[in-house]
């Protein structure tokens, strides 16, 4: 079993990246069940340093790429480059081609790189001129939104959006995290050696592992109840719910709450699913695929607010 060399890894993160330890643990449930995780925040909360240290560790190929206005899909993706010498067409293929994507600032950038982005995403393959190439195993893409600035952006459109496996939220550090930080970062002298403790096929591997977790039969249905609630709230006895909510959960929400609660159970050491395990990761599959209304809005209602009320009411042998 891999769960000790997880928590060696989870430590050795801890030795670089400060706090952050719910987005460390979502970052692992993306990577070890193929789930790609869509990050919102502000600038300086260590996503891009986190990210690195995890792919060192793993020894897995990182890329962060810059999404701006002006990006092109081939910019992406690559492109074929004519060679006057050889009088014939050369790919020169683009980031895309690694392990572990950081796409900072996704919404920054025009439909055609973010639908370029999304393809890859989904199919695990990438197109340039007639040639289809597969992408590595892992693959996982983590992108950024600033919730601040929406001056010249083009906010992903909800098809898009349910592609991603999970939302998360990277709020500020305490003030104790914060003072650690300062004490580390501001001596010029520091380093850490990164030390390698997994491989791809260690990745895989834990892959097969969290795949064979067991789920009972009640809380399979759960997990169903659960999303047929924010589609039909009021056969839940959901009304005030109900009046805020505009779009509900789609079918990948389903399949992927299932495949991140048996990972939330094996990195605590069990070979099954506890509902603990699903009410504790439903807000970040759902928070992006339940579409509330304007009344909501105006009501200072968030997403998060009407799925913790969804999590208190429905039973879970409904």
């Amino acid at each position: 079993m891999y769960l000790p060399k997880i928590k060696q890894v989870i430590d050795e993160m801890q030795q670089v990246v400060v706090g952050q330890e719910k987005l460390l643990n979502r970052l692992l449930v993306g990577l070890f069940t193929g789930g790609h995780l869509l990050l919102e925040g502000m600038p300086g909360l260590a996503k891009t340093l986190m990210v690195n240290t995890l792919t060192k560790i793993l020894q897995l190929d990182f890329r962060r790429i810059q999404f701006t206005p002006d990006l092109l899909p081939a910019d992406l993706i690559g492109t074929m480059i004519y060679k006057p010498k050889l009088g014939d067409y050369e790919v020169k293929k683009g980031p895309i081609f690694a392990n572990i994507i950081l796409a900072d600032e996704v919404n920054r950038s025009p439909a055609k790189v973010q639908s370029a982005l999304l393809e890859a995403m989904q199919e695990k393959q990438v197109t340039i001129g007639d040639i289809t190439y597969q992408l590595d195993t892992p693959f996982l893409v983590l992108a950024t939104q600033n919730p601040v600035e929406q001056e010249g952006t083009y906010p992903l459109p909800e098809a898009q959006l349910d592609r991603f496996m999970m939302k998360i939220f990277v709020d500020y550090l305490s003030k104790e995290e914060e003072l650690q930080v300062m004490r580390r970062m501001a001596n010029m002298d520091f380093k850490h050696q990164t030390k390698a403790l997994l491989t791809k096929e260690d990745v895989q591997l834990v892959r097969e592992a969290i795949n064979n977790v067991n789920i009972s039969e009640s809380l399979e249905r759960y997990i169903v109840e659960l999303v047929f609630a924010t589609r039909r709230p009021l056969e839940y006895n959901l009304r005030e719910e109900s009046k805020y909510i505009q779009y509900g959960v789609s079918p990948r929400g389903t399949i992927k709450l299932n495949l991140a609660a048996k990972a939330l159970a094996y990195f605590d050491g069990r070979d099954y699913v506890l509902p603990e395990d699903i009410k504790e990761i439903a807000p970040d599959v759902f928070n992006h695929r339940l579409m509330l209304n304007y009344e909501a809005e105006a009501d200072g209602i968030t997403s998060r607010m009407v799925i913790d009320s969804i999590l208190r009411k429905v039973a879970i042998n409904r």
